[in-house]
């Protein structure tokens, strides 16, 4: 299924959010049940050489992949497509006017001002074209107090097939503790709302939870696609669980002694 069809569907989905720049933790994601992938290139260790032989990897798997760009950087968001990412996260859109710069970079005109030369894309995609590009699927990210303020503007622009929220950048720009399950009141209510209006629109929201059950949580308030963790924190947290693990029982021995 490609990611453009998943959209399509409009039902949940869970995804994994690779930051480690390594093609073999990148297959273990697409290959563990998820949804989509998403390879991290703004807060993520992986630079270009690394996300091209990611996205070859996560090719061997079922789950479709997002690349989460630098910034609203129109070269960038071009030549993350002519890799053959199937779409982009753009961080940081705070207005109308870089939302309509998001989605210029990703569509050929008349729609944008894509410049053609999509290398990897064209041998991935047999019947790629002009027409056909258009199933890249561009979403941006509401992080802010001016982007919050800005919401109604942004998602009235044509060619945004989603929004995501960062929720620790959002709570940071609102002076509040930040944390994925919105436990300031303003955070929370600030995170429903985007989804609320979002729903309206029937655009898709969505979010990095966490955890499983965080991301519960958000799907009751109607987010659709669920970034669950990091790859990052799901080792991290598996080497310090068994680190302690192995020193309790150490300890426990040492009692019995």
């Amino acid at each position: 299924m490609t990611l453009r069809e998943l959209w399509d569907e409009g039902r949940v989905s869970y995804g994994a959010w690779c930051t480690i720049p390594s093609s073999w933790t990148a297959e273990i994601a697409a290959r563990s049940g998820y949804d989509w992938v998403c390879i991290d290139t703004q807060h993520g260790l992986i630079g270009y050489d690394a996300m091209l032989p990611m996205l070859q990897a996560c090719a061997n798997g079922p789950a479709p992949t997002f690349v989460r760009v630098p910034w609203n950087s129109p070269p960038d968001i071009m030549k993350t497509l002519d890799a053959g990412a199937e779409g982009v996260i753009v961080p940081m859109v705070n207005s109308a006017e870089e939302a309509r710069q998001a989605v210029g970079a990703c569509r050929y005109a008349p729609a944008g001002f894509r410049s053609m030369g999509p290398t990897r894309a064209r041998v991935v995609m047999p019947d790629y074209s002009v027409q056909s590009s258009g199933n890249v699927v561009c979403v941006v990210m509401v992080e802010t107090k001016e982007a919050l303020a800005n919401l109604e503007a942004i998602l009235d622009v044509p060619g945004i097939d989603g929004v995501f929220i960062g929720p620790n950048d959002l709570a940071v720009s609102m002076g509040v503790t930040s944390g994925y399950k919105g436990e300031h009141p303003d955070h929370r209510r600030a995170m429903e709302a985007v989804v609320a209006s979002c729903t309206k629109r029937n655009i898709p929201a969505g979010v990095m939870c966490g955890t499983p059950e965080t991301a519960e949580q958000w799907r009751r308030e109607g987010f659709r696609f669920l970034a669950i963790e990091s790859d990052t924190r799901l080792l991290a947290q598996a080497s310090e669980a068994a680190a302690k693990r192995a020193k309790e029982l150490a300890q426990q021995l040492a009692k019995q002694a």
